[in-house]
């Protein structure tokens, strides 16, 4: 198998599937130390600073002016208000529950598609697809919101928090892809990553929670700088790099997985018959979604 031309490929992509699904894990873990501002200030300052310190001595380029203007943006929107809506959910939310719920992300990407130019009409398949999807999110969020109660609304707005954060990482995610850069994929992440970092300072201090040192908090933020920003981020780069776009998206399956059972193995988080239905539910709409936009880019 280590003599596969595409064994290291692979691996990364391997690397992805996993650290990325325990990042929320990680996430409740280091919230128990840190407030989610905080958290995504100190953990994006840190991976970016050293992705980007490795750069220079790496000699890459890094980028300047409007080009390092503009990746720092995306960075905003993409890490900063993308993660940082995560993390505030996972003040409300099962991180296994959140896991799923961000899943049908790649629903905002298609919907963004169809309203930037170039323009992309939705279709029928596509269509059927997010229907399918947000069928098996309704399932997945929706008795427990109607049982009312504080539960019930903490539900309710961290669902809404996932979407604006889906919302935010789909279109810096687009807006990152139609730049034009020299730099490396790797140091444009560095750059998203410190930029993120710098900008929930401010919020930060704006906020000023309290923080609750303890050995488990500052170990799992330690974690989620290294395998989530630095080792997981990296490895999805080079994954994408050298694999079909098709066989790297199997993390968006995979990820959650990993979540639901860490989540259920270290804090037993519920997970039952529903919410393994509404979970198949969501995945086939995503897979269908997937197939009819890759189809409709063939047959364009």
């Amino acid at each position: 198998m280590r003599n596969h031309p595409q064994f290291s490929a692979y691996a990364a992509l391997v690397s992805v599937c996993f650290f990325w699904g325990t990042t929320y894990l990680g996430i409740r873990m280091a919230l128990e130390t840190f407030p989610p501002a905080l958290l995504v200030a100190v953990r994006f300052t840190l991976s970016g600073s050293i992705l980007l310190i490795g750069a220079l001595f790496m000699g890459a380029h890094i980028p300047r002016g409007r080009e390092l203007a503009r990746s720092a943006g995306n960075g905003i929107l993409l890490v900063g208000l993308g993660t940082g809506g995560l993390v505030w959910a996972e003040t409300m939310i099962p991180s296994g529950l959140a896991a799923l719920i961000i899943t049908i992300s790649p629903f905002w990407m298609v919907g963004l598609d169809a309203i930037m130019p170039p323009r992309t009409p939705l279709h029928g398949p596509t269509l059927l697809g997010m229907a399918i999807g947000l069928g098996g999110a309704a399932l997945l969020v929706g008795p427990g919101a109607l049982a009312g109660g504080a539960a019930g609304q903490y539900l309710i707005l961290g669902f809404c928090i996932l979407q604006v954060g889906c919302l935010s990482w789909s279109l810096g995610s687009m807006l990152q892809r139609r730049q034009e850069t020299r730099a490396h994929p790797i140091v444009s992440g560095g750059v998203q990553q410190l930029a993120a970092g710098l900008a929930f300072i401010p919020v930060a201090l704006f906020l000023q929670g309290p923080v609750h040192w303890s050995t488990r908090g500052i170990s799992a933020t330690l974690y989620l700088v290294t395998f989530g920003s630095i080792i997981g981020y990296s490895s999805y780069v080079f994954a994408l790099d050298r694999l079909p776009v098709s066989m790297v998206s199997l993390y968006n399956y995979v990820n959650p997985l990993v979540a639901v059972f860490l989540g259920w193995v270290f804090y037993r988080e519920p997970f039952g018959l529903r919410e393994a239905v509404a979970m198949l539910i969501i995945f086939t709409g995503v897979a269908v979604v997937k197939h009819a936009e890759a189809r409709r880019r063939k047959l364009a």
